[in-house]
């Protein structure tokens, strides 16, 4: 989602570039970190035996999911607790939009509020 276009001044653009690449280097990083985390599932479940059972990419990127969903709308991750359903309200929505603008999702997305 890189907008440098030509309705920015040249201070706005360079604040577009640097951010556009946080953003990629924090995509970069939470991918690595997925495929650790399922390395080192592997690797201790090889340990026990259990070798079968190493969960897919997946099962870790729900749990990052959750932590971000949570983080986003101020509920406390471990409980779920104290969430603002009105920010979780707009993120379900959002995701609801995603899916049926860019993968022709059969969803109907919340009305708007």
């Amino acid at each position: 989602m890189k907008d440098t276009g030509s309705d920015f001044t040249p201070a706005e653009r360079q604040i577009a570039v640097v951010i556009s690449r946080a953003d990629r280097m924090l995509a970069a990083a939470v991918s690595e970190v997925l495929e650790k985390a399922i390395e080192q599932a592997a690797h201790d479940l090889r340990a026990i035996g259990q070798e079968d059972a190493t969960p897919v990419l997946q099962y870790f990127a729900s749990v990052v999911h959750q932590q971000m969903y949570c983080l986003m709308c101020g509920a406390d991750p471990n409980t779920l607790q104290g969430g603002d359903p009105h920010i979780a309200y707009h993120v379900i929505r959002n995701s609801q939009n995603i899916a049926k603008h860019y993968w022709s999702a059969d969803i109907e997305p919340y009305p708007a509020k």
